[in-house]
């Protein structure tokens, strides 16, 4: 018997196909941005099935679910920028409320604290700089 001869094979035939798999390994399959968008869309239709839309084109129902839920946090993102209340106090109401050697305690390190045409505003080191912007501008452009 001879290496080409396949010894689990007990009528002896010969083999007839070979499928040589290659890859690395690697069983991820990677999706563009845009061919999830499209899975999207069509899963968005009126009258499709998820599953049915994620069994077409190779997918799980649970990867289109994260893609629709990913496609829908973005989309609620870039709808604009997040407002927080602003309040205007009268020039001089804020520093009378603190006397100066006390403001100089109450103020932490990590705070920013910004005076915009006499109305002040605390900005966190890790603030949103579109809303920081946002709020400056809304200070810049009151009366």
């Amino acid at each position: 018997m001879s290496r080409l001869d396949d010894p689990l094979d007990p009528k002896g035939e010969t083999v007839q196909r070979i499928e040589v798999i290659t890859g690395g390994g690697e069983r991820r399959r990677r999706w563009s941005d845009d061919e999830k968008a499209e899975a999207v869309e069509e899963s968005l239709q009126p009258g499709m099935v998820v599953s049915q839309v994620a069994r077409r084109r190779g997918l799980t129902p649970q990867q289109l679910f994260t893609w629709r839920r990913e496609a829908r946090e973005k989309a609620a993102a870039s709808d604009g920028v997040p407002f927080a209340p602003v309040v205007v106090e009268p020039r001089g109401t804020a520093s009378a409320a603190l006397p100066p050697e006390r403001k100089a305690v109450a103020v932490r390190p990590h705070v920013i604290e910004l005076d915009v045409d006499g109305a002040s505003v605390w900005i966190w080191r890790d603030a949103d700089l579109d809303m920081v912007t946002a709020i400056i501008d809304v200070l810049k452009a009151r009366p």
